[in-house]
C-alpha cells in the first residue's frame, strides 16, 4: 500500500475550494476532525475488505460475491483520498498515519468460516448499512457543492457494500443455520458506533449547521442509529434465523446508561 490514499478527484480541487473557510473556529475544527476520522475507518475498511475476498474465495463463495468484495477494498480506498481531501480543506493540516493490517474483530474460537461471517455481517449488515443511512440523513440538507458530491459518491458504494454482506448472509444461510451470531450481536454493535453515542454532546457539537458540511449533530447520530438499526439491521438477521435480542438488550442497556 503507498503512503498516501488515491484522492478520487481531480489534483487540487477539493483543497482549492476550503468550504468550511467561513465557519466559526469550533466547527470547522469538528467537521475537520469527523473527516480525518472518515479517512482512517475507510482506509480500515479497505484493509479489512481486501482480507475478506481472499477468505471468501478460500470458502469457494460464488464469485460475484468476491469480485464484489475485492471491488469494496478499492471503493474504500478511493473514498479515504476524498476524506482527505475534505478534511485538509477544513483546515487538518496532520493525517494520521496509515493502517498497513486490518483488525480482525470475529473471535478466535469461531471456525474459519464462521469468523469470515461474523465479520461479512459485522462490516457490511451492520457499518455499511449505519453508514448508508447517516449519509442519506447529510444529504438531505443543501450544503456545499463538494460536499455533496463526495457524499454522494461515497453513499453509492456504502449501498453496494450493505448488500454484499445481506447477499452473503442469505447465502450462508441456505448453507446451515446462522444462529450462532445471535450472542455475538453486542461486540458486533460496540465496534460499529463512536464512543458515547447516548451520551449528551458538546454544544458545538449539536450544532444543525453540521449537515450542510457532511456532519451529522451529536444528538441525531443515536436516532440515526436506532432507526437503521431497529428497520433494517434487525429485521434482516432476524429473516435469515439470527435472533436478535441480545442485540436489543445492548441497545436498551446503551441507552439507559446515557453512554
Amino acid at each position: 500500500m503507498n503512503d498516501a490514499p488515491d484522492d478520487g478527484c481531480a489534483a487540487g480541487q477539493g483543497l482549492l475550494r476550503r468550504p468550511g473557510r467561513l465557519m466559526p473556529d469550533a466547527l470547522r475544527r469538528l467537521v475537520a476532525e469527523t473527516w480525518t476520522l472518515r479517512r482512517q475507518e475507510e482506509l480500515d475498511a479497505g484493509l479489512r475488505f481486501a482480507r475478506l475476498a481472499e477468505a471468501l474465495a478460500q470458502l469457494s463463495t460464488p464469485a460475484p460475491l468476491v469480485e464484489l468484495a475485492r471491488r469494496a477494498s478499492e471503493d474504500e480506498r478511493r473514498h479515504a483520498g476524498m476524506c482527505e481531501l475534505m478534511a485538509r480543506g477544513y483546515g487538518q493540516d496532520v493525517m494520521p498515519p496509515v493502517p498497513v493490517v486490518a483488525r480482525e474483530t470475529a473471535p478466535q474460537a469461531l471456525r474459519f468460516e464462521e469468523r469470515v461471517l461474523y465479520e461479512v455481517v459485522a462490516a457490511c449488515c451492520i457499518s455499511e448499512t449505519e453508514s448508508t443511512a447517516g449519509l442519506t440523513c447529510v444529504l438531505a440538507v443543501d450544503g456545499p457543492p463538494r460536499v455533496r458530491a463526495v457524499l454522494r459518491d461515497i453513499l453509492r458504494d456504502e449501498v453496494a457494500h450493505s448488500r454484499l454482506g445481506w447477499a452473503y448472509l442469505t447465502h450462508a444461510s441456505d448453507s446451515g443455520s446462522v444462529a450462532f451470531l445471535a450472542p455475538h450481536l453486542p461486540a458486533m454493535l460496540e465496534d460499529s458506533v463512536s464512543p458515547r453515542l447516548f451520551a449528551r454532546g458538546a454544544p458545538e457539537a449539536d450544532s444543525a449547521a453540521l449537515l450542510a458540511h457532511g456532519v451529522l449533530p451529536h444528538a441525531r447520530k443515536a436516532e440515526v442509529f436506532m432507526q437503521a438499526l431497529f428497520d433494517v439491521v434487525f429485521p434482516g438477521l432476524e429473516r435469515c434465523g439470527v435472533d436478535t435480542a441480545h442485540g436489543r438488550e445492548w441497545v436498551e442497556r446503551r441507552r439507559q446508561s446515557g453512554t
